[in-house]
This record gives structure tokens, sequence and C-alpha cells, in this order.
């Protein structure tokens, strides 16, 4: 009789667990929330989408620049799809833990605006970039962007120094 006693705490235990939503569903809708942010948001150039899928407070950490907020992705979004209007994004890899999704995808796009101060160049460009992803309740709240910059500069004809 006691070891029954016991066993209740356990088996309530399991069921309440079960009835919360697993981690694999979190995972799942984190996953599928960040592959919009590519195809829509950056492919499409659908900033429309940016208030429903990213925190007020979202910091956006690219090279040379952190960005605060959403209207500041949005306007980094619309310039470099000035700079490339035919940017498109492909995810390739995707890995996600708890509140993080990190992503390896390749950019593509011609260069057809100014871009980095420098005049349009004409030249199609193709490059490997990670992303790593922080969300909060089903949010985009912090992002850290790692580009091949070197290998975008060369495609667009700058020199090394």
């Amino acid at each position: 009789m006691n070891r029954h006693i016991l066993l209740l705490p356990v088996a309530m235990a399991i069921t309440l667990i079960g009835c919360g939503p697993s981690d694999n569903s979190v995972k799942v809708k984190n996953t599928k929330l960040i592959h919009m942010v590519f195809s829509e948001i950056w492919s499409k150039g659908n900033v429309d989408l940016i208030d429903e899928l990213f925190a007020d407070d979202f910091v956006g950490h690219f090279p040379g620049e952190t960005l605060y907020g959403r209207r500041a992705l949005v306007n980094q979004v619309n310039a470099h799809r000035s700079s490339f209007p035919d940017w498109a994004e492909e995810v390739e890899d995707t890995i996600a833990d708890r509140d993080r999704v990190v992503v390896r995808f390749w950019s593509r796009g011609t260069n057809l605006g100014k871009f980095l101060g420098n005049p349009p160049t004409g030249n199609h460009v193709e490059i490997s970039e990670v992303a790593i992803f922080r969300l909060s309740n089903g949010k985009v709240i912090e992002q850290w962007v790692y580009p091949d910059m070197l290998s975008l500069q060369r495609q667009l004809g700058k020199k090394e120094q």
C-alpha cells in the first residue's frame, strides 16, 4: 500500500509534464518562424512581417553595427534590398535548442544599388552566412549575423588591402 502512495506524486508529475508544451514543439515553432525570416523578409522584402516575428526591443548584431528595435531592422532590410533587389537567402542547416536557433545559409543577389558607400557594380554575389537567433514568447529578441564579408567584397570587385 505504501509503495502505491509513493508512486502517486511521480505519476502526477509525469502527467503534468506531458500536458505542457513539449520542448520539441517549441523547437519546431521557433524553426518555422526563423525560416519565415529568410524566405519572406530577406528574400521577398516582406517587412510587414517584422512586427509579427520580432519583439519590440529586438537587438540585431550585424557586421559593423548593432540595430535596436524593429524599425531599425525594417530600414536594414529595405536598404539591403535596394542594394541587391533580387536578394534571396536559402537555408542549408538549422539547429534549434531551447530559445536558440542557429542557421547556416546561402545569400545571393545582384548589386544594382549603392552598397556600403560604394556605387553598384552589377556583379552577382553568392556568400555563405551563419546566424544565431534568440527567441522569447514566439518572437525574435536577439540576432547575431556572420556573413562571409571577404568573399562578398571579392565578388564585388574590391581589392584586398
